[in-house]
């Protein structure tokens, strides 16, 4: 029984396929939701941890469409690409894309669901550097212009007088907005700092 609160996303046109898999996710533990159409998952996915499988060859939009939407929507979810009439072509296009795996239909059930696994690991890292990633952003747009001027000063290594005389304000003044930049950045060091800035 596989424990978790991520969810196996599901996308396949075929109906009969669509249902026996899920039954069989679902039998083994996990969460499983299921959709029709690439473009019924999109209208629905909000950025929800787990992975997706998903097949490669439907109408509307086919699977490495949805992967490139995904992409460009900057989304973490892990792609299982799946395809009853695999090509190698079709394959390494897909991997370069980055889906994690490419399986052809039929597969053996334990080996799926072994690759369900690695995908709902991946899931993991992915979406916690995605979240940290979003916190991180989310900090450095809380700052003035003129915190964000002086944390990139800080960050190239001036002194607060010369960040002063580059500005054209006091150091004092300086120290007060560094000292808002280390607080709002929630950075506790200034190597914490220029690593946060290298992140963005």
């Amino acid at each position: 029984m596989n424990a978790t609160t991520q969810t196996i996303f599901l996308v396949d046109d075929d109906k009969d396929f669509r249902e026996s898999m899920q039954w069989l996710l679902n039998s083994a533990g996990y969460s499983v939701r299921a959709f029709s159409s690439a473009v019924e998952f999109l209208d629905v996915y909000e950025g929800d941890e787990g992975c997706l499988l998903l097949d490669v060859r439907m109408p509307e939009m086919n699977g490495l469409d949805l992967q490139q939407r995904l992409q460009e929507r900057g989304l973490p979810l892990p792609i299982l690409l799946m395809s009853g009439h695999a090509d190698i072509a079709t394959a390494v296009e897909a991997m370069k894309a980055g889906a994690i795996d490419f399986i052809e239909k039929p597969f053996d059930d334990s080996t799926l669901m072994a690759r369900i696994d690695q995908a709902l690991a991946l899931a993991v890292q992915r979406f916690a550097h995605f979240h940290a990633q979003q916190t991180l952003q989310q900090r450095y747009t809380s700052l003035s212009v003129r915190e964000k001027e002086v944390m990139e000063q800080v960050v190239a290594g001036l002194a607060n007088r010369e960040i002063a005389d580059q500005l054209g304000i006091s150091p004092k003044t300086v120290e007060v907005h560094r000292a808002r930049v280390m607080s709002k950045m929630r950075a506790d060091s200034l190597p914490q700092l220029v690593n946060m800035a290298a992140q963005l």
